[in-house]
């Protein structure tokens, strides 16, 4: 983080002296460091036989378990949800059977 020098007042500022500036002050903090913490902290907590392509597959599963076996206005009602953007589109754009 670089070092901020305080702002002077320019000779148009009638604040009162010790009254504090009138100009705003940039501050910027790297988080990267931090970031990569995090990261190896999930990765740590997770652990080593965590496998993310059985996990999608079981979000999958889920996901057409949930939307299975819908009546016809459900299932016009997801295909328009689907449609509109607010569901994903699956497989063949339909709800399981």
């Amino acid at each position: 983080m670089a070092p901020q020098t305080p702002s002077t007042p320019s000779p148009d500022d009638h604040t009162p002296t010790g009254a504090g500036t009138s100009g705003l002050t940039d501050f910027t903090v790297d988080l990267t460091s931090q970031e990569v913490l995090r990261r190896a902290h999930v990765m740590e907590a997770l652990g080593p036989h965590w496998n993310p392509i059985e996990v999608l597959h079981g979000e999958d599963a889920a996901y057409d378990l949930l939307y299975s076996g819908l009546d016809a206005q459900q299932q016009r009602l997801h295909d328009n949800l689907t449609a509109a953007g607010v569901l994903p589109t699956r497989k063949d754009g339909h709800a399981a059977p």
